[in-house]
């Protein structure tokens, strides 16, 4: 019951209108920095990762980012330069691909957001793991790249980066971002990385999440550092850069960003 009611909760957040992302856009246009498009591949499924690469001297630690429920957008991508712009290769699977109209990806579906929220939804979760799995494994073995891997994923991204510490032993760490813990029992006792949380105040659907999570991963022993971002709601990685971001939002997303960066150097 507890997972169907978070399902529903971002099936009703998916059916709102996605603001614009112009801004987005126009950032990810401006970057100096080397982005391209590759195919991985989990079985014989193809999956389109959008890559981009810092300008660094020496290899570095490799990030793969997995997107809002509303799919691989223009927002998702300006993230992953954000990141690069810090000196990660990220890697940032379409976990649609092959699933939009025509059999194309995230940005085939051009009759609203709430069709895309709903493709997500249905998503098969064998299939989302074996598609970050494959997205791991590669970013893992990329020439410019350390080995190192960690994961970092946001709202509905935010729930499978924490699944898939639960079944990717290879990651050194990973980010949650206002995403939900995992729901099978005892899952946590197979996490081998710490996971750091970035929660909303005003997101109380999921930051109510928070306390359980932090329980189970201590009965695990595991690692687990949630904070939680006064006054800000749902998704202000995303809203707290738009060009209309509240107060808090912008606030949270400038300290949560600082944040995952502090860590990423630890790795």
């Amino acid at each position: 019951m507890k997972q169907m009611a978070l399902i529903l909760g971002l099936l009703w957040l998916g059916a709102l209108a996605l603001p614009a992302q112009d801004w987005a856009r126009t950032r990810l246009d401006k970057s100096p920095r080397h982005q391209e498009w590759v195919t991985v591949t989990n079985g014989a499924r193809p999956v389109q990762c959008f890559v981009v690469y810092p300008e660094v001297k020496d290899k570095a630690t490799a990030i793969v980012l997995i997107h809002e429920i509303f799919g691989l957008t223009d927002w998702a991508r300006e993230m992953a330069d954000e990141l690069a712009a810090a000196g990660y290769i990220v890697v940032a699977p379409d976990l649609l691909s092959g699933s939009g109209p025509g059999g194309g990806g995230s940005d085939s579906f051009t009759n609203g957001p709430s069709a895309v929220t709903k493709a997500v939804s249905l998503l098969p979760p064998d299939q989302v793991a074996g598609d970050l799995n494959a997205a791991v494994e590669y970013a893992a073995k990329i020439p410019a790249a350390s080995g190192k891997v960690a994961v970092a994923g946001f709202c509905w991204g935010g729930g499978q980066a924490f699944r898939l510490a639960t079944n990717n032993k290879e990651l050194k760490a990973a980010f949650v971002f206002y995403g939900p813990p995992p729901q099978k029992p005892d899952s946590e006792a197979r996490i081998a990385c710490p996971v750091y949380g970035f929660y909303g105040g005003n997101d109380q659907r999921v930051t109510v999440t928070v306390p359980e999570a932090a329980e189970a991963m201590r009965a695990a022993g595991k690692q687990y550092e949630p904070v939680i971002y006064d006054g800000a709601g749902h998704g202000f990685m995303r809203a707290g850069e738009a060009p209309d971001a509240s107060d808090a939002n912008k606030k949270a997303r400038d300290a949560a960003f600082q944040r995952l960066v502090e860590l990423l150097k630890k790795i």
